[in-house]
Order: structure tokens, then C-alpha cells, then sequence
């Protein structure tokens, strides 16, 4: 066990003084970026040329990707968030579409990690630190870094898992004093709240759930108030799960794997999802290489997972990550835990979506994909997909009974067209 209990403190400059040019640096993720230490860097970059940066989504600034500083960082995106989408879109950055559940692999075998830029709770008495917030891809990030710097946080949860650092493995520590940035949930309107019914009807009592957060989770949320004794393995710990919890609906009692046990890869929401969190037995957080693997998710029975698209075709195919040829967001963890919940014993895959984009101007079931657009999900993955229409049910269907099921769930103003171009395809 190591001895030295004092993390080596040091100002943000100084924390950061000795990122070279042309060296790779992970920005820790979601609700744990550490600001301070991304504008210290940033700071320096008359000094710095071709600084790769790494990172999934965070909820802090991304001051590396503004134009003027081009030439002295590239960022690589894992999965795009509002604050680097100009930056994607316009080619000042990367996008790499990749499996979430594979991304910490990347930084032992094919992306070696110079700096791990990271956020974690205080030191306890032994001098463990934890990730806090954010396991996901950060726990492989800091493990295989050459140099961790780290903001020890007074305000970031103390969380449970595979979580802890020891301040002995810290190249340099910055001691910072800020809130954890908060995601306030979206607000539930009628068309969600419709899906969210419709979703809830294909949940069953002592289900295992994964689903995301917005309009939609929130409303098969609290469309699942009647239900008992489920469990959680997901992604994202919101706070519409921890509501949940505190009605008694979520207990993870009826899991067969973890019992007793939520188990996720990153927490985003308010302070009071944080507060509940933060040294809390019940929620055990890890990394996207296990929470991800469709394999241990396929472990838990009765798994139902339930995510979102952009747009999907009369064939099944998913667009979940682009807008066309535009990316828009990130593969992220959506194929790991369709594949999961399919191989799951009594297990459900759901995409949710509403049938209608731009305020009902366009259908987003659609003939064939806009050109470019990223399938996600293939026609052979999906499953269940839901509108404030319906449940189509496309498993070991032909294209001819996909695209009538689909047509059925579409909003009715676009099912002659949807017929139309699926006769002029041949499909039906």
C-alpha cells in the first residue's frame, strides 16, 4: 500500500507546464472536466503546435478548439457535445466513430496517452482519491497516461466501484473549489410523454434498465411509477433514476447479476443526483470496458435498453450519431446495449424517437437515410422501435412487414408518401 498520503500541489500553470508539442492529452469527462486546468493549457498555446486532445463528452468548456488556436491543438472526439460541434462540423476537429465499450482499450493498444487531465474527489485518509462522477473512460485514461494531473474537488462525490486513485500516482494536483456542473432534465412535453407510456408498456415488473437522459427517459421514467423491484445497469445515472430509487420502484433487488446494485459509468445531473451518489454503497460506478461490454450486459436478465435515434428508415437501419453527412453526436454506447439486451435472457432493445422533427415539418422515419447519414444501429440489430404512435416490432421480419410496421408508427401525415416510396423500392 502506498505511503504518501499528500497529493504534490501545485498551481494550474505549474500542473500543466510540461505538455510538449505534438504529445496526446486526455480531457477528463461529462460532469468532471476540470475547467482549470484545460484553460491553463490552453493558456500556453503560443508555446504549443499539434497537441492532440482527446475526450468524450464534457459539460465544461472546450477553449482548445477556437480557431485561432488551430495550429496549436487538434481535438479527437469520441463523441461530439454542443461545446465542440462547430469545431467537428467546420474540420478544426476530429470525430472517431468508435464503441464506447472499446474506447479504454484504445488508450492501452492503439492510443497511447501522454497526460491524463482529470477531476476527483478529496483524498480520504489512506490517500485514495475516486474519479467521482465520471468512471467511463477516464479510469483507462489515468491508468495508462504517462503523467496524471489531477483537480482535487471538494465538492465532487466520493463514489463507489472501480473508481480510486492514490495521490502517489498524481504527477501534480491542483486543489479547486468549484460545483460540479449540472444537466437540469429536459421538460416532458405531450408527444414524449406519449412515448414514454409507450416504452413503459414493454417494461415489465423486476426489468433491468438502461436509458439516457432528456425529454423521452424522463417520461418512461415516470411512466414506470407502478412498476416494482427494478434494476439498474446503465451508462448514465440521472436524476430521474434516483427519483426511482426514493419511491421504491428501483431497488435492484430482483437482479440476478449485481444484486442490490446500480451500476453505471458516469453521473449527470443536479446537485441533488450528486448529493445521493456521493458515498453511497447502492450506486457502484466503473468503466465503459466493463459497464459497455454486451457481454456483461447480456448477464443480467430481463435487460431492456432503450435509446434514441436521428432519423430511421423503412428498412430498420438507425441514423443516431449525424445530421446526413454532418456528425452530430457519437456512437456512444447504443449498439453495446441493444446487442446486451438482445442477448439478454428476456431481454428487450428499444430505439424511442418521435415520429416528426422541425416541429412536425419532417418524418423521421424515412424511405432511405439522408446521404452520408451514419448507420449506428444495423437493420440486424434492431428490435423495438417507438413513437407517440405505436410499438413496431421488427425482429425476424421481412423488409416488406418492416416497413408496414414502420409506416404504422409514422405520423399519419407522411404514411401515403412512406407507401409510395417503399412501392417505388420494391419493398412492399
Amino acid at each position: 500500500m502506498p505511503t504518501d498520503k499528500q497529493p504534490p500541489l501545485r498551481s494550474a500553470a505549474e500542473a500543466v507546464a510540461k505538455i510538449r508539442s505534438g504529445q496526446r492529452v486526455f480531457v477528463g469527462s461529462g460532469a468532471a472536466e476540470p475547467e482549470r486546468l484545460v484553460e491553463a493549457m490552453t493558456a500556453r498555446h503560443a508555446e504549443l503546435r499539434g497537441v492532440e486532445v482527446y475526450s468524450i463528452l464534457t459539460l465544461g468548456g472546450a477553449p482548445y478548439v477556437a480557431p485561432e488556436y488551430a495550429e496549436s491543438f487538434r481535438h479527437v472526439a469520441f463523441f461530439i457535445g454542443h461545446n465542440t460541434r462547430e469545431a467537428v462540423q467546420s474540420g478544426r476537429a476530429d470525430f472517431m466513430p468508435i464503441f464506447l465499450s472499446e474506447i479504454p482499450a484504445l488508450f492501452r493498444e492503439r492510443v497511447p496517452i501522454d497526460w491524463a487531465l482529470i477531476q476527483v474527489s478529496p483524498p480520504d485518509k489512506h490517500g485514495y482519491c475516486t474519479v467521482g462522477v465520471a468512471a467511463d473512460v477516464v479510469v483507462s485514461a489515468m491508468r495508462n497516461a504517462r503523467y496524471v494531473v489531477a483537480e482535487i474537488n471538494s465538492n465532487m462525490p466520493r463514489t463507489w466501484g472501480d473508481t480510486l486513485i492514490h495521490v502517489s500516482e498524481l504527477y501534480a494536483a491542483v486543489e479547486v473549489d468549484t460545483p460540479i456542473p449540472e444537466l437540469v432534465s429536459e421538460a416532458i412535453d405531450g408527444v414524449s410523454e406519449t412515448i414514454g407510456a409507450n416504452v413503459a408498456g414493454l417494461v415489465q415488473d423486476a426489468d433491468c434498465l438502461q436509458l439516457g437522459i432528456g425529454a423521452i427517459p424522463n417520461a418512461v421514467l415516470a411512466g414506470l411509477r407502478g412498476h416494482k423491484r427494478l434494476g439498474v445497469h446503465t451508462e448514465m445515472l440521472s436524476d430521474g433514476i434516483v427519483e426511482l430509487v426514493e419511491a421504491g420502484v428501483i431497488d435492484c433487488s430482483a437482479k440476478n447479476y449485481r444484486p442490490h446494485k446500480a451500476i453505471c459509468s458516469f453521473v449527470m445531473g443536479t446537485r441533488r443526483l450528486y448529493d445521493f451518489v456521493d458515498d453511497n454503497p447502492f450506486v457502484e460506478s466503473y468503466g465503459n470496458d466493463f459497464v459497455n461490454d454486451p457481454f456483461i450486459i447480456a448477464r443480467n436478465d430481463n435487460m431492456v435498453a432503450i435509446n434514441s435515434a436521428i432519423q430511421i428508415d423503412l428498412s430498420g437501419q438507425v441514423c443516431a450519431d449525424s445530421m446526413g453527412a454532418r456528425p452530430f453526436s457519437g456512437i456512444g454506447g447504443q449498439v453495446d446495449f441493444i446487442r446486451g439486451a438482445a442477448r439478454s435472457q428476456g431481454g428487450r432493445a428499444i430505439i424511442a424517437l418521435p415520429s416528426t422533427a422541425k416541429k412536425g415539418a419532417i418524418s423521421r422515419i424515412v424511405s432511405t437515410l439522408k446521404p452520408g447519414a451514419g448507420v449506428v444501429t444495423s437493420r440486424g440489430d434492431v428490435r423495438f422501435v417507438v413513437t407517440e404512435h405505436g410499438v413496431a416490432d421488427l425482429y425476424a421480419k421481412p423488409i416488406s412487414e418492416r416497413a408496414r410496421a414502420l409506416i404504422g408508427i409514422a405520423d399519419p401525415r407522411f404514411r401515403d408518401q412512406l407507401e409510395r416510396e417503399a412501392r417505388e423500392l420494391d419493398w412492399l
